[in-house]
């Protein structure tokens, strides 16, 4: 039966993307510095191989034949998942998936090394080399696909994912924040006048850290026989779902940030280490898609990490571990503060989705041609001192060199941030209308019915569904971005 080839064919697959997967979570961890060279080399190989066997022509007539077999709902939604990845794979050949590997690869080796030196100008030359292949693979997947060359890029990492639709939302959102940031900031101005901020100690050693980090990934439900927490340039997930590579980057100064950091990652990893595991070999048993991913993170970073009930009971787990003493009253202003900042990933709720923005308006033209590498740093500051009231001039670090999505090539991965956060905020209203009493739940670290509601929900289901389909069916209603807003305003605006 075409079928079983399938099947079968499934798991060789699943076997190289094991391997690779494994060996990118090494190389951004462990690996010393001099293989960089040689990995970069063995993993293109492997690239180049999985590619070839995933696109062989005779699997078009598999997936053919197999839709005319007597299949059960599984076998037709994994058959059509199939058929997906299959198109979407066959649209590069084999040889540019490993001139790219070796490029991208090569690219964030040299970025980890450059950024701490604040080298734009030696970055440079690697980094137009990978915008030159991301224009090049975009430009052969609009050719087959039809669509325009961003969304081409953008539905590698969400299914559907369309400029015209995420814009007009990111304008939406962008005029929001223009208001609302003075707000919250006024808001919390007037808090600390009648309530100064209590300063944290501000020397937390990274192995008491990491021991926390251990113990609420655990709580909210991480399986530590099937995963892992590291070091890393960039927090990443990475792995697969029997064994999951999760990183976050410490500061003796502020516990909070690789803190915040392993939860969101923990979010990835929750996701992926309960996906069917009876459809793993399968592209239906892979997570949806990036917003939906992202979502997961921002949940639990977010509407759990930080929400005031959560505080009340991981605070005397924080000071088990730390060894300081803390008031609710004390933390949550740090936990909510609210600040224009440079770095992403160390953003508030607020001021994060218009770090977000500026790299989706950005890319969107390096793909399109409108801008080279080379004149990002002055667009990124005007973009920054517009939207955030900050200059990066002369500062890369901070500035366009801080993320690894483009040394890594991923472009079109950004949108996926902001899109997953106003899902996340609708997913959490969804089971508050089923579940009141989950603050209360938290307040006592118990997980059991927000990961219940996920694993229902969300993560059991794989690629059954589109990402509307999903969040539709989860939620009860399609996105809207008035649950995130309104979450925004009841934390941090005026009361």
């Amino acid at each position: 039966m075409s079928f079983a080839k399938l099947d079968e064919l499934g798991r060789k697959l699943e076997a190289l993307e094991h391997a690779l997967a494994i060996l990118g979570a090494d190389e951004a961890t462990h690996m010393a510095v001099g293989g960089g060279e040689k990995r970069a080399e063995a993993m293109a190989s492997l690239a180049g191989m999985l590619h070839r066997q995933a696109t062989q022509p005779e699997i078009a007539d598999l997936i053919e034949t197999a839709q005319a077999e007597p299949l059960n709902e599984e076998q037709q939604a994994a058959v059509r998942e199939f058929r997906r990845h299959y198109e979407n794979l066959a649209c590069l050949p084999a040889e540019f998936v490993e001139r790219q590997t070796t490029a991208r690869m090569r690219s964030e080796q040299l970025w980890r090394d450059l950024r701490a030196k604040n080298d734009w100008q030696g970055f440079l030359p690697s980094l137009e080399g990978v915008v030159a292949l991301v224009r090049e693979e975009a430009a052969m997947r609009a050719g087959k696909t039809g669509l325009d060359p961003y969304d081409a890029l953008m539905d590698q990492y969400d299914p559907g994912n369309r400029a015209a639709d995420i814009t007009p939302v990111f304008a939406e959102l962008k005029a929001f924040l223009g208001d609302f940031v003075p707000e919250a900031l006024a808001v919390q101005e007037e808090r600390l006048a009648k309530t100064p901020l209590k300063q944290l100690s501000g020397n937390y050693p990274i192995d008491r850290q990491r021991e926390l980090g251990l113990a609420m990934m655990a709580a909210v439900g991480f399986d530590l026989t099937h995963g892992s927490l590291s070091v890393s340039h960039h927090p990443f997930c990475g792995g697969v779902p029997s064994d999951v590579r999760i990183t976050t980057r410490y500061r003796t100064d502020d516990f909070l940030s690789a803190l915040m950091g392993v939860l969101h990652e923990t979010g990835h990893a929750l996701y992926e280490q309960n996906l069917p595991s009876e459809w793993a070999h399968w592209p239906l048993g892979r997570a949806r898609g990036m917003a939906v991913h992202e979502s997961q993170s921002l949940f639990v970073e977010k509407q759990l990490g930080r929400n005031p009930s959560f505080w009340v009971w991981s605070l005397p787990v924080v000071e088990k571990h730390l060894g300081e003493d803390w008031s609710i009253s004390d933390i949550l202003p740090h936990v909510h503060h609210v600040g224009r900042g440079l770095i992403r990933v160390d953003a508030d709720e607020v001021t994060y989705p218009l770090h977000v923005i500026l790299r989706y308006e950005l890319e969107q033209e390096l793909v399109a041609g409108r801008l080279e590498a080379a004149d990002i740093p002055d667009a990124w500051d005007a973009k920054m001192q517009d939207y955030l009231g900050l200059s990066t001039a002369g500062n890369f670090a901070d500035g366009p060199m801080q993320d690894v999505h483009w040394p890594g090539g991923a472009f079109g991965y950004f949108p996926s941030y902001t899109l997953g956060a106003m899902m996340a905020a609708q997913q959490w209203a969804a089971l508050k209308r089923e579940h009141p009493s989950v603050d209360d739940d938290l307040s006592k670290g118990r997980f059991d019915a927000v990961n219940d509601w996920r694993r229902e929900r969300i993560w059991s289901l794989g690629s059954r569904w589109s990402t509307p389909e999903l969040l539709e069916r989860a939620t009860g209603e399609k996105l809207a971005a008035r649950y995130f807003t309104e979450h925004l305003r009841q934390r941090y605006g005026k009361a």
